[in-house]
């Protein structure tokens, strides 16, 4: 078997089932397999998952383990030669694993390979590409001096600014909410830590394998949404297991040093602030609607649901004439995914990113829209 694709759920029932028929289409030309590990979900997801993918394999827990257990268990039972550690509120396209099984084919030393992410607004998330967080680069992602000095290998390490976001190239860590890599190699470095709960253990599995001897890439080739904390509020338990799981890292592989131990408490506190505090996405309402679809039915559905009329486009080229022709108005569209492909509405999120545009697609075969408008909130469902 090739892959072996491992998805992590916790209480995102609509967002799992938008990522599993995601993955599916990206599947039809592979031998692969999808194993869906579920967190003791208390919304409806095993519901979900025996209406639609009943024949899925799926770990249904009785608790929440917490990130790394629960997909350590999904590859415990894993088959493929490759993994793909993959979130649930992401959305990949239907050549992103063939691409990244070509590109992993073609390289004798790779360790862990991500790709290009966006958020549900179509923009570029940084943490796609990431340096070692050691105190200095810490430093200066705190200080602001990485962004002030991007140009400088001194100081623009954190978001791994060596390379710009359609380089494909060396990068020392990767995101955990989409990460490739050999089945064997996961196995031999011990896989995701389980004395961390979650936030650092994609950091930790990077930097293992680095000190292997691969080299960790990120490749540019294919771009995947990924909405960002559908799992988890913004609240003070957020915050604290943030802080620990910096902590955790630090502790794990760093000397002790007093310059050290005030970086990484100024870090911790800093990043899980702002984690915990971060507004400024978009949270205007539209005064245009636009359908991107054939279906009249689906049309009119839509517009009784949101009491808006939506204008209908039956192709993307004919909708980006039109966005050309508007001014900076506020603008919905809303993709049918039995229309158009997902590596189309992908491209069209990514080249339209703008903060008067926001997005939701009807998943194909389902009855809701569903979207982000902002990569720091909850996401919007809207059942049709």
């Amino acid at each position: 078997m090739q892959l072996s694709v491992i998805i992590l759920n916790y209480n995102v029932a609509y967002f799992l089932e938008l990522c599993i028929r995601s993955v599916q289409k990206a599947l039809i030309d592979m031998d692969a397999e999808i194993i869906v590990v579920d967190n003791n979900s208390s919304d409806n997801s095993s519901l979900m998952m025996q209406q639609h993918f009943p024949d899925l394999h799926y770990i249904a827990n009785s608790e929440n383990y917490g990130f790394p257990k629960g997909n350590n268990m999904g590859v415990a039972v894993a088959q493929g030669e490759y993994l793909c550690i993959l979130n649930p509120d992401t959305v990949v396209a239907e050549d992103t694993f063939t691409s990244l099984y070509n590109f992993a084919q073609q390289q004798t030393d790779s360790g862990i390979i991500g790709c290009r992410l966006i958020d549900g607004a179509g923009a570029f998330l940084p943490e796609s590409k990431r340096g070692v967080p050691t105190p200095w680069v810490a430093f200066t992602k705190v200080s602001g001096l990485g962004q002030c000095f991007s140009r400088s290998s001194w100081f623009n390490r954190y978001y791994a600014q060596h390379l710009n976001e359609n380089q494909t190239g060396p990068t020392d860590i990767l995101v955990g909410a989409f990460m490739w890599l050999k089945r064997d190699l996961y196995l031999e470095v011990g896989g995701f830590d389980e004395d961390c709960f979650m936030y650092s253990d994609d950091i930790d599995l990077s930097y293992l394998v680095l000190k292997t001897g691969k080299v960790n890439f990120y490749f540019a080739q294919t771009t995947v949404i990924h909405y960002k904390g559908e799992s988890t509020l913004k609240d003070e338990t957020f915050r604290n297991r943030f802080r620990d799981a910096m902590q955790f890292f630090y502790k794990k592989h760093f000397k002790k040093s007093l310059f050290f131990d005030g970086m990484m408490t100024l870090g911790t506190l800093y990043f899980s602030f702002v984690k915990q505090r971060e507004t400024g996405g978009k949270s205007m309402d539209p005064q245009v609607y636009f359908l991107v679809s054939e279906n009249r039915e689906l049309q009119a559905s839509v517009q009784a649901k949101i009491n808006k009329e939506i204008h209908l486009f039956s192709s993307l080229a004919a909708l980006k004439k039109e966005l050309k022709r508007q001014n900076d108005i506020y603008t919905e569209i809303v993709f049918d995914g039995d229309f158009v492909s997902n590596k189309e509405l992908i491209c069209f999120m990514k080249e339209e990113s703008s903060r008067f545009i926001t997005f939701k697609i009807k998943p194909s075969q389902s009855d809701f829209l569903i979207g982000s408008n902002n990569r720091n909130d909850r996401g919007q469902i809207i059942p049709l």
